[in-house]
């Protein structure tokens, strides 16, 4: 009887994501909600732990990205990317997903990919690169960034989690940046001979010949930085690369004095201090009015990942937390002998959520519980690249529909679109690596 509630309650949750899913944006964080409601008054159980200190990290870091935003310094930061991939054309497949990667990954957000992509797009289709290539690449790398960021809202939730092992931020990014980075030259170098090349095409040449196809976007062109623009991109990494400092060297945190003893700040709480001093370093500074930060679509978006962690994450948490010990038994055995099988959950349920941040705190609890090594967590983490496996993304589709080539496309079969290789590629390649790099980790 115990298992048969325990399915029900599951397929109730799961049942709940489904809804959140449909209704798309902060819905599945709302529903969340509701199924919490459902265990208290239908199961009798206590609603589980809520992830404030996640919470707040990403309601931080969005601040200051907004206030950056607004500035202008996202433009900045666009165009030296710009100018990275505009150098190297015929290296495209190679250099448009590293780029990606590392802006996405020194914002802490995949949305820079959407400035990013007409570049892109427009620097394959005059070197006659097919541009499925180097565009399906690029947005599936700008979601593997998301678990080498530092200020990413997925990483907030890591750290948070990791905190009571002792395994740091400088930990993770030691297994997930040289996993992922790999894995993109990897993907780009299978990527490079997928599909025919651009000019034997039959859907481009069918295109070109019935005059469908025009040429990329004016706003394609490098846009002239600002001077608040640069300040303010300037204070922005300046906090990342402290957050990152104070993670490898503790010593860098500031001391305080607890019941009498000397102790550093924890680093949660370092970060969310340090990013809302940015936010207001950048008020200061690039001169832009503090209340209209929340106009910004960084903070927006930010804002509706808070909604959306808060109901998804207390959901599982409380499902998690009334049969902990059940589902810690029941998976011990599989996990201890294939631990691998982690992995396979992150990936499945962030392509079920389609959220990293809502994966990493429904699966991870699980893998503590089990006594896996942080480390070999950490490695396995990049799995929630799955995100990408169903082509429900608003950069995917944004992607195919820049693409007007129709090389990169979704198939009749939904399953059979351009990124399903890339992120079975870095999902595949970036779990193996980290868990070869995991044994020196920690």
């Amino acid at each position: 009887m115990n298992t048969l509630l325990i399915v029900v309650q599951g397929l109730m949750l799961l049942g709940l994501i489904a809804v959140g899913v449909h209704y798309k944006g902060m819905a599945i964080g709302l529903f969340g909600a509701v199924g919490v409601l459902l265990f208290v008054l239908l199961f009798d159980v206590a609603p589980g732990s809520v992830p404030v200190s996640a919470m707040l990290i990403i309601m931080s870091v969005v601040t200051a990205a907004g206030a950056m935003q607004l500035a202008g310094g996202i433009d900045f930061l666009v165009a030296q990317a710009q100018k990275v991939i505009r150098r190297f054309p015929n290296q495209i497949t190679y250099v448009a997903p590293l780029t990606t990667f590392a802006f996405c990954a020194g914002a802490g957000t995949g949305n820079i990919y959407y400035s990013l992509m007409p570049v892109i797009y427009e620097v394959a289709l005059a070197n006659k690169v097919r541009p499925e290539r180097p565009l399906a690449l690029s947005a599936t790398a700008g979601q593997l960034a998301i678990t080498a960021s530092p200020v990413s809202a997925a990483m907030a939730a890591m750290v948070g989690l990791l905190a009571p092992t002792g395994f740091k931020i400088s930990d993770i990014l030691m297994i997930t940046v040289p996993a992922s980075i790999v894995a993109i030259l990897i993907g780009g170098f299978v990527m490079s001979r997928v599909g025919k090349p651009l000019e034997q095409d039959p859907e481009y040449q069918r295109r070109v010949a019935s005059g469908e196809l025009t040429p990329p976007a004016a706003d394609t062109e490098l846009k002239a930085p600002t001077r608040e623009g640069k300040i303010s991109a300037l204070l922005f990494l300046t906090g990342v690369l402290f957050i990152i400092a104070a993670g490898i060297f503790p010593e860098l945190r500031p001391q305080v004095t607890v019941r009498g003893a000397l102790v550093g700040v924890d680093l949660s709480q370092l970060i969310q201090i340090t990013m809302l001093t940015v936010a207001a370093a950048i008020v200061m500074f690039a001169r832009i009015k503090a209340s209209d930060i929340v106009k910004s679509s960084l903070f927006d978006s930010g804002m509706v990942a808070v909604v959306a962690l808060f109901g998804v994450a207390w959901m599982a948490n409380t499902f998690i937390a009334a049969h902990e010990r059940v589902i810690v038994d029941g998976l011990g055995s599989l996990a201890q002998q294939a631990p691998v099988m982690i992995a396979v959950a992150l990936f499945a349920v962030a392509a079920m959520t389609t959220s990293q941040s809502s994966a990493t705190f429904s699966i991870i609890p699980i893998g503590i519980a089990l006594g896996l090594q942080p480390a070999t967590l950490a490695a396995m983490w990049p799995a929630v690249v799955g995100v990408f496996l169903l082509p429900t993304n608003g950069s995917q589709i944004a992607t195919v529909e820049l693409d007007r080539t129709g090389s990169t496309r979704i198939g009749r079969a939904v399953i059979n679109h351009s990124f399903l290789l890339p992120t079975l590629l870095y999902a595949v390649v970036a779990v193996g690596l980290g868990l070869l790099i995991s044994r020196f980790v920690g």
